[in-house]
Formats: C-alpha cells, sequence, structure tokens
C-alpha cells in the first residue's frame, strides 16, 4: 500500500490479516463489492488467503498472462492474486507480491508455503517505491489498491519503470464514474479519481494502449473498473550522424537542469564526434522512431595501459524519464564495452543527481569515492560522486 496512507488504514489490514491466520472470518457482507466473490472455485487454495481476498475484482482474469512471465502484483495482501498468477506462467515464470502491512506479508509467504509454490517472492514495501530494478517484470496487476494511494503519478510511474519494453498493465480498481448517490459510499471513495483522471496519469506516466472500463455500480457514483495499459516498446540501436539534432537537444535538456553536467552548452557535432569513441554510441527510440535517449563512452586517457577503461555518459529526454529509458541504454552499452574487452567503465555523477546515481548502482556501479570542489559550474563549487563498474567477464 502507500506510504502516505492514514494509519488507521494500515492498522485495519494488519487486523485483517492476523484474524485470517487465526481461522476468523475477515469475509465481505453480501451485497459488497469486495471479496473473492469475483473469483470462480479457490478450495484448492489456502483458505487464508481466500478468507483475507478484499479486492474489487479479479486482475489474473484482467491481465493478459503467458507462460514464462514474471509478474508483479502491488499491494497483494495474502496473496491471493500471486498464487493464482503463479499457476499461470507456470515453473519458468515467477511472480512478486509487494504490500506495505508486515503482517499481510507475513500471511502471504505462509499461503505460499502451503501452496507449494517456488515461484513466488512476497516483499514488504510501498507501491510508489517498488524494490525492483528497472524493466525488470512483464505484467503488473493490482486489485483495489490504487484506489487508496495518495500520489497516483508515482504509483504509475514505478509500474512503467519497473515494466519491460512491451509490458502489460491489469488492474482492477475502484473509479469516480456517474451520479449514483442512492446506495452508500465505501471508505475508499475519496481517492477515487474518473475515468478521464486515471486515463490521463497513465499516459502522463508513459503508457500506451490504455482503456479503464467501468463495471458494475457500487454506489455513491463509484464503479468497479477494469483498467489495461502497455508500456511503449523502446528500441535501441547505433547512433547515426543523422541522430544529432535530437541528441543535443536532449543533451541541452540535461545542461538546463543543472545537475547533468560541467558543460554550459552542447558542443557541434564535430566536437562531439571527436571527444566519443565511434563505436560505443547508442540512442533509444520510441514505437514510432523518436530518439527518447542517448549513451555513449569516451576514453579516458590516451596511454595504453588505459586502453580497457572508459567513461560513460547517459542522457534521456525528460519527457520520457523515469521509464527505465535510462537502465536500458546504461545495459546495452555495459554489454557492448565488455564485448569490445572493456573491463572498467567510470562515471562523475553529481551527489544531486539521485536518479543516476541509482540507475548506475543498480548496473553494478560501486561508488568509489566523492571528489570534492571538482569544478565550477555557473561560478559555483560543484563536488562529484566517482563511480566505476568493473567486468565481470574480463
Amino acid at each position: 500500500m502507500n506510504a502516505e496512507r492514514s494509519d488507521p488504514t494500515l492498522a485495519r489490514y494488519a487486523d485483517a490479516a492476523r484474524r485470517a491466520g487465526d481461522d476468523g472470518c475477515v469475509c465481505a457482507a453480501d451485497g459488497s463489492p469486495f471479496g473473492s466473490r469475483h473469483y470462480g472455485e479457490l478450495d484448492d487454495l489456502p483458505a487464508a488467503a481466500v478468507r483475507v481476498s478484499l479486492g474489487c475484482g479479479n486482475p489474473t482474469a484482467v491481465a493478459d498472462l503467458h507462460e514464462g512471465d514474471t509478474v508483479l502484483d502491488l499491494g497483494s495482501g495474502g496473496g491471493l492474486d500471486v498464487l493464482l498468477s503463479a499457476r499461470r506462467v507456470g515453473s519458468t515464470g515467477f511472480v512478486y507480491g509487494l504490500d506495505a502491512t508486515a503482517e499481510m506479508v507475513e500471511l502471504a509467504r505462509r499461503n505460499g508455503k502451503e501452496a507449494g509454490l517456488g515461484n513466488v517472492e512476497f516483499l514488504h514495501g510501498t507501491i510508489d517505491r517498488v524494490p525492483l530494478d528497472d524493466a525488470s517484470v512483464d505484467v503488473v496487476i493490482s486489485n483495489c489498491v490504487i484506489v487508496l494511494a495518495t500520489d497516483k503519478d508515482a504509483v504509475f510511474a514505478e509500474m512503467t519503470r519497473v515494466l519491460r519494453p512491451g509490458g502489460r498493465v491489469g488492474i482492477s480498481d475502484i473509479i469516480r464514474h456517474g451520479d449514483d448517490e442512492d446506495a452508500p459510499t465505501v471508505d475508499c471513495a475519496a481517492g477515487a479519481i474518473t475515468v478521464a483522471g486515471y486515463s490521463a496519469m497513465l499516459r502522463r506516466a508513459g503508457l500506451t494502449d490504455v482503456s479503464v472500463q467501468p463495471t458494475d455500480a457500487i454506489g455513491g457514483g463509484l464503479h468497479n473498473a477494469i483498467i489495461r495499459a502497455t508500456k511503449a516498446v523502446v528500441a535501441v540501436r547505433a547512433m547515426e550522424p543523422g541522430d544529432w539534432p535530437a541528441v543535443r537537444t536532449i543533451y541541452e535538456a540535461g545542461i538546463a537542469s543543472g545537475n547533468a553536467t560541467f558543460e554550459a552548452t552542447a558542443p557541434a557535432w564535430d566536437d562531439w564526434d571527436r571527444s566519443h569513441l565511434a563505436d560505443h554510441r547508442l540512442v533509444a527510440t520510441d514505437a514510432v522512431g523518436r530518439v527518447v535517449g542517448w549513451a555513449a563512452l569516451s576514453p579516458v586517457s590516451d596511454r595504453c595501459a588505459y586502453v580497457g577503461v572508459a567513461e560513460n555518459s547517459v542522457y534521456v529526454d525528460p519527457a520520457h524519464q523515469r521509464r527505465g529509458i535510462g537502465s536500458l541504454l546504461l545495459q546495452a552499452l555495459i554489454t557492448q564495452a565488455e564485448d569490445a574487452g572493456f573491463w572498467t567503465i567510470q562515471t562523475g555523477i553529481f551527489p544531486e543527481n539521485i536518479a543516476s546515481l541509482t540507475v548506475h548502482q543498480r548496473a553494478g556501479f560501486r561508488v568509489v569515492g566523492r571528489r570534492e570542489r571538482i569544478g565550477q559550474l555557473a561560478g559555483v563549487w560543484r563536488d562529484t560522486i566517482f563511480l566505476e563498474r568493473r567486468s565481470h567477464r574480463l
């Protein structure tokens, strides 16, 4: 659940987990929009997982799951949707469940063991700070949890970040739709957003093929809904001279941020071309071929002893950041560099650039140290964090 959710909400879910684990009843009342009524036969699953099912739908019926997929369930509760997904993806697939309530995570782990499934893992964390690497899952599912999130933009950005290009989203959630005020509303009404609002947030996060389909009305102007979306396919290819205008524009945006480089202006093509290794330049392109990021290597010295050492640069269009593109470019650059015999890649990053530091450390870079007052930018002395990655292959 979201880290900013109120403590009473966390306490309520913790209590539900304890009661379900003690064979207590946490079942939804007759006529409630929540609970296991959205599923078919569940007798062969751990009873506690079924009893503590508090969702408003069945995301495993919404998501397009395939054999071998890696799946993430946001707000996994007692683990019902994780266990059902694990069966769908088979022994070659894997399913993560993420929940902010420690008691729910403990219950889900017990349910996973009881179900005898070896391809599941339950994580304790929040859905706006997912503890998984960029581009590490094929499908994100969730069951009536995002409606509780305070910062939905952060949640959708995290979904996009952890999805691989072409990855899918399958969500059951509650939205605000219509004016049926006769029936009483539910506790999560304050967090419900409209169809248009939900769609706009998903697209703003970089998702495409967005569909928000209201289903049954639950009163108070609220409806259950089925939400689907896809992460746009991003391709990485060699940089060509014709890409320079787009590359330069992205570079200029990095310069303007004040936290990407000591450079004050982007160089001309000839100068940039001379300072970067010709065989190690990449661009990321979106589904229609637009350049949305670039990465390149520069030599650190002309001495023979340093022939296998290079410095990397990675820049992403601001409109496409937090979507895993930087990680995709960096991993491709690392692979290419190792194939060419480079044993060390190094870089210097401003300590204020937390996103870049995170991307590099996730890619295996280690912090060597802090270089204090190493240079001036706009008349201000700045520090950099020096990082390096040693090849495990060479």
